[in-house]
């Protein structure tokens, strides 16, 4: 009984790791909102019932920001423009001995600055385009594949093309979200070292 609870348990944190995305909202320059859960559903009242496990994000923009717990989201104050963070200590690693995975979660908002400042990032070809670049380790991801939430909660899988490149249609004013995931090899995480680790990132932009 124990080993299938174990069991159950695990399965649990892989995919409740692998289908959630950390995203932010910022709208103009006001306050940065950070958040955990699944940007293609609408979020339940209250946040997603995975948020207690984003604690501390770094953002990388402002590190020394205060983090205040909101309904759903962590909330801070950061200067004008684009805002980066990244965080790899929300899920422990999860899997058997020699099996063992685990996730690093990137985000960015704004659309301002095309220059990539994460080691895996989704950035704008240049200043307010939608064309959008997927960039690892500073170097296009050729064939990423790239998942469009539109405001409405619509999405769309694109492929990059061999620049690791991908033209997104603005058809409507409001908040898009875009995401890639790689699964790479062998890391040392916070949690302890895995076999394997999703490396998650998102970009919001927000069409006026």
């Amino acid at each position: 009984m124990k080993r299938l609870i174990l069991a159950a348990l695990l399965l649990g944190a892989c995919g409740a790791a692998e289908a959630h995305e950390v995203w932010i909202e910022r709208d103009g320059n006001g306050p940065v909102r950070i958040y955990l859960g699944e940007p293609g559903e609408v979020l339940p009242e209250g946040g997603d019932p995975e948020f207690k496990n984003l604690k501390a994000p770094r953002l990388l923009t402002k590190p020394d920001a205060a983090l205040v717990r909101k309904a759903g989201y962590l909330e801070a104050e950061a200067p004008a423009g684009d805002v980066s963070a990244w965080d790899d200590n929300v899920f422990a690693p999860w899997g058997a001995e020699g099996k063992k995975e685990g996730v690093v979660y990137y985000a960015r908002a704004g659309r301002s600055d095309p220059r990539a400042v994460l080691p895996f990032e989704i950035v704008p070809a240049a200043a307010d385009a939608n064309r959008f670049v997927v960039i690892r380790d500073g170097k296009p991801v050729a064939g990423a594949k790239v998942v469009v939430v539109t405001p409405d909660k619509w999405s769309k899988t694109m492929t990059a093309d061999a620049s690791g490149a991908v033209e997104i249609t603005v058809r409507e004013k409001g908040r898009y979200l875009l995401s890639a995931t790689q699964k790479e090899g062998a890391a040392t995480l916070p949690g302890g070292a895995v076999d394997a680790v999703h490396r998650i990132t998102t970009t919001t932009f927000v069409a006026g």
